[in-house]
């Protein structure tokens, strides 16, 4: 799943008529590169929430299935059908009758060129009993404190004094969106409105998510800046 329902309030002006997600790093919109990624190490079928200007996500890749071939795109629209988005893990439960038990989710506004989508990792996760594992990099300038520390034993520690910042890079199964976890059904009928970080939490606290560190190129493109940053390189 590709999470591309966000404003982009500090992209702006950028983003007051084109959605994050497509604008442009080396000719192409940021979320065609994990697209990309994701279909040539033979994960085929994408799943990408909407919300400000979705319309312009669907019509931009209406036809990318047609060019390549195995390929299944669905559209979860929040926009749509509650008027704004629904953050992360609501837009995850949206989404949950179009995913399978297990399933990768990723910001379509980070670019990674570099991080392999290893379908080994996913036979790890699946026999492992956990309910995430995120991929962490070190803390760029605008996150200096980090998001969660790493344990030896490959386990997230929530409060360690040593941080490492999560890439948005993650395998989840669908246990997570479920109670005890969470409170919102499958599907989220009512468009409820919930963030990722308190299950997160709660399934940190129980020793159920794990997590490894990437070093390769990444950045969130969080500011017209960065974007520009990104462009200038070769």
């Amino acid at each position: 799943m590709i999470l591309a329902a966000g404003r982009g309030s500090r992209m702006r002006p950028l983003t007051d008529t084109c959605p994050k997600p497509l604008l442009e790093v080396h000719g192409l919109p940021l979320m065609q590169w994990p697209m990309q990624a994701l279909y040539d190490s033979g994960f085929k079928q994408l799943v990408v929430n909407t919300g400000w200007l979705g319309e312009q996500i669907e019509a931009r890749y209406s036809g990318w299935t047609a060019s390549h071939p195995g390929a299944q795109l669905h559209f979860s629209h929040e926009g749509r059908d509650f008027g704004a988005a629904l953050e992360t893990a609501g837009g995850i439960s949206r989404a949950l009758p179009l995913l399978g038990d297990v399933f990768w989710v990723l910001a379509g506004d980070v670019y990674a060129p570099e991080f392999v989508f290893d379908p080994a990792e996913v036979t790890r996760f699946i026999t492992s009993d956990r309910l995430a594992h995120l991929w962490l990099v070190p803390n760029p300038a605008h996150n200096p404190g980090g998001d969660f520390g790493l344990g030896t034993d490959g386990l997230l520690i929530p409060d360690a004094d040593a941080r490492l910042t999560f890439s948005t890079i993650g395998l989840y199964r669908r246990d997570l969106f479920r109670q005890p976890w969470s409170e919102t059904p499958a599907g989220n009928p009512d468009g409820t409105v919930a963030a990722l970080a308190p299950l997160l939490r709660s399934a940190i606290a129980g020793g159920r998510v794990s997590a490894s560190l990437y070093n390769g190129a990444w950045t969130d493109v969080g500011t017209p800046e960065r974007l520009a940053e990104l462009n200038a390189m070769g």
